[in-house]
């Protein structure tokens, strides 16, 4: 598997991006303005995708990180994680963030098993952004929980 930066003239993976992330709105002003890397495997279609988007006071924000639902369980989100903190790192960022639903219990395990902390809770998040209720793992997805690492920490 490789991970690469989406170049300006290819299509972004839809498909993924929208498994993240239902809000075809959203997700097109974010691709827009963010930069997109895709997990690709021997051959095919892309496997994973990750968005990062520049913030102020020097943070970025991974705001779509999606694997492709056949695919998961095997690495391909820790190794997009890795490449996003890594990008973050070597472009100066001070802090890296990640925001996720109250209900994405498998989510928000991998954010912290790589390293990020609980920093906030954005409470009805989802209600409000979203026309349609999202429901994960049996529970409705109603508040956005906020992530970060200090990409001046080691690791």
């Amino acid at each position: 598997m490789r991970i690469r930066k989406l170049s300006n003239h290819e299509q972004p993976p839809w498909d993924l991006l929208l498994l993240a992330d239902p809000s075809e709105e959203l997700v097109s002003a974010y691709v827009k303005a963010g930069t997109c890397y895709i997990a690709e495997a021997q051959t095919g279609p892309p496997v994973g995708v990750i968005v990062l988007l520049p913030l102020t006071d020097g943070k970025l924000e991974i705001v779509n990180l999606a694997v492709k639902e056949t695919m998961q369980g095997k690495g391909i989100g820790t190794s997009l994680l890795k490449h996003g903190v890594k990008v973050a790192r070597k472009s100066g960022y001070q802090q890296i963030e990640i925001g996720t639903g109250n209900s994405s219990i498998n989510q928000l395990a991998l954010y912290q098993k790589a390293g990020f902390r609980i920093t906030g809770i954005e409470r009805d998040f989802f209600i409000r952004n979203y026309a349609e209720p999202i429901y994960e793992n049996g529970i409705q997805c109603r508040d956005m929980i906020r992530l970060s690492m200090s990409l001046s920490d080691s690791g």
